[in-house]
């Protein structure tokens, strides 16, 4: 079901069944509270000191895990407020009441991008919460089924196409009106080294990547004219633990 939560005031949900509802516990494990833990402020002050996206707006999809949870607070260091969604009530709570605990402005909505619905409710979240303006969004949800490639079901083939292709691509359709009246907008994909590159039994998920690419550059000088800009990032495979559920650092070595 479609909920939306907020930091700021404090965590509640949004339910006419549970008007108020408390958060859980801090997040821990994180890859970026760890990586906070051990950086010094000489880092964050070099940070803070090569640009500023003081108070633009910012929508984060899948931002409580792994490099979603990494762009979220990168971007509220910066000075952005975010609004970002995950599947997981339980983990989203953990991670914002994190990141109230913190001073970071976030918003959240329990949201699986891979509903057509739920993302029509989260573009109508985010356009509440942001006065109809939106500053960047990033397309970062995915997932991988790691198997020869004819061994592939329907179904599983339909799940990557609509988590790793369709939801972003319809996110920047619903976004659209909103990214054109900030006057400044930016959306940036997580794309992946598989749509550039062949890798064993990755054929469906470097399917959806390289539909990704192409979908950037034909955004990029598309939507140039409304002064929105499209990039794409490209990573290896990062140690998050949707890769260690996929068993590429087992199968690696």
């Amino acid at each position: 079901m479609y909920q939306t939560l907020t930091t700021n005031p404090p965590a509640f949900l949004h339910s006419k069944h549970n008007p108020t509802l408390s958060t859980g516990p801090s997040i821990s494990n994180c890859i970026s509270l760890r990586f906070k833990a051990s950086a010094s402020a000489t880092t964050a002050s070099s940070r803070t000191s090569r640009w500023s996206l003081h108070d633009m707006t910012a929508l984060v999809t899948g931002g409580t895990r792994g490099i979603g949870l990494s762009i979220v607070e990168e971007l509220t260091g910066l000075g952005a407020i975010v609004h970002t969604c995950a599947r997981n009530e339980d983990e989203l709570r953990k991670c914002l009441r994190d990141w109230k605990d913190e001073g970071l402005r976030v918003t959240g909505s329990v949201c699986d991008v891979s509903s057509l619905a739920d993302r029509g409710k989260l573009i109508e979240d985010v356009s509440s919460v942001f006065s109809g303006k939106l500053n960047i969004l990033i397309n970062n949800v995915g997932t991988n089924i790691r198997k020869p490639m004819v061994d592939f079901t329907a179904e599983e083939v339909s799940i990557l196409m609509s988590t790793n292709f369709e939801s972003s691509f319809h996110m920047c359709q619903l976004s659209y009106p909103l990214l054109r009246a900030s006057g400044a907008g930016s959306i940036v994909f997580t794309s992946s080294v598989s749509g550039f590159v062949s890798l064993k039994s990755m054929s469906v998920h470097a399917a959806t990547k390289g539909a990704i690419n192409q979908l950037t550059k034909s955004l990029a000088c598309e939507w140039a004219k409304d002064n929105i800009r499209a990039n794409a990032v490209a990573p290896w495979y990062i140690r998050t633990s949707m890769v260690e559920k996929v068993g590429f650092f087992s199968f690696a070595t």
